[in-house]
């Protein structure tokens, strides 16, 4: 199957100021666009099959800046949830709302007052993720890459149906504004080769498949005892290695997961 870089959008005005946005049209601050940029030096080299979008301006800015070229193509379950009556409030005076220990401990149990529920929200985004993969795997063939930028909570729930977690463990996901989480399906089981990325993504460009070397279902297996990672030659049973990164993302230092990706730095 193909392979998917799942962005997160660039620091936003909210962001920084701690207010959630929801599908509010805010924009990136200045180091949001500095973010963007960088993502796009990442990119660079790297041949993209397609390119998806949330329809949301913070996702929208940020592909411009570090993918000038590329049109993306929006998909509306990619946005951000539907906060409802929480929308444009600060995160600190949310962090008071009695519904606030619910989101952080059984978030598959939320729905925002006059907003989305969360499981609503991962079911929609991990459709919309799996489908785009299968469409793409058809059309260009199981090497190819393609990228999706979405939002946090977004992203985080689609990492846990590929983690086999339940939503209510998807707060323990950190997933930083201008961030890159790589995943690879396959027929038996969903690989995570990269959580929260900030590094070079040169080890993703697929090597030349040589004839006959692998078995039908070789690229659902996973290497015994751990393969050689990046730039270590052939791995053991299956390749999952092949996009491992040398930098993962940092953790996120405290115990709370932010509603809407929160604030920080990437």
């Amino acid at each position: 199957m193909a392979t998917v870089l799942l962005l997160r959008h660039g620091r936003s005005t909210t962001n920084a100021d701690g207010t959630l946005a929801g599908h509010a049209p805010v924009g990136l601050d200045e180091t949001g666009i500095l973010q963007a940029k960088e993502v796009g030096e990442r990119l660079a080299g790297l041949a993209l099959a397609a390119v998806l979008s949330s329809p949301l301006l913070r996702c929208t800015s940020t592909l411009e800046l570090a993918l000038p070229e590329v049109t993306p193509i929006v998909d509306d379950r990619l946005i951000e949830c539907g906060y409802g009556d929480w929308q444009g409030q600060r995160l600190d005076r949310l962090a008071k709302d009695p519904l606030w220990s619910v989101v952080q401990q059984y978030p598959s149990a939320v729905t925002f007052p006059g907003g989305e529920s969360m499981a609503a929200m991962a079911a929609r985004a991990v459709a919309a993720v799996r489908d785009w993969d299968t469409r793409i795997t058809a059309a260009h063939g199981p090497d190819a890459l393609w990228l999706a930028c979405s939002h946090g909570d977004v992203i985080k729930a689609v990492v846990a149906d590929a983690l086999g977690l339940h939503l209510d463990l998807f707060q323990r996901i950190a997933v930083d504004p201008g961030s890159l989480t790589v995943l690879r399906y396959t027929p038996l089981r969903a690989f995570v080769l990269r959580l929260n990325d900030t590094g070079t993504l040169a080890a993703l460009v697929p090597p030349k498949r040589r004839r006959g070397r692998r078995g039908a279902g070789a690229d659902s297996d996973a290497s015994v005892g751990g393969a050689a990672g990046v730039g270590g030659g052939a791995g053991g049973a299956g390749t999952p290695g092949r996009g491992a990164g040398r930098r993962g993302g940092r953790g996120s230092g405290r115990a709370a997961g932010s509603v809407g990706g929160g604030p920080r730095e990437a």
